[in-house]
């Protein structure tokens, strides 16, 4: 499992946890100081999240797809810094 917190510029703490297998996300955990309005929508961004390739890209898109369709409201850091965050556990840094 890697694990990695990343301090956004101006901005809040994330912190992940995450599995791969085979270059993809197994397992994920996202947590930090980071505001998520419906609370609720992060459980549902970890299983988006999982089988997803470890492409920073692809999980920023994602992520941002989810928001738009879930019309919900991220402050304090943004998809791509989510990503870099899940990028920096996965590369153990």
């Amino acid at each position: 499992m890697g694990r990695a917190t990343y301090k956004v510029k101006d901005g809040k703490l994330i912190k992940v946890w995450v599995v791969e297998h085979h270059g993809r996300i197994e397992k994920i955990k996202i947590t930090g100081d980071f505001f998520l309005h419906p609370e609720t929508l992060i459980d549902e961004m970890e299983a988006a999240l999982v089988n997803k390739p470890l492409n920073e890209g692809v999980i920023a898109g994602t992520i941002e797809r989810l928001m738009k369709e879930r019309d919900a409201t991220l402050i304090g850091a943004s998809p791509e810094d989510i990503a870099k965050c899940i990028m920096m556990a996965a590369e153990g840094k």
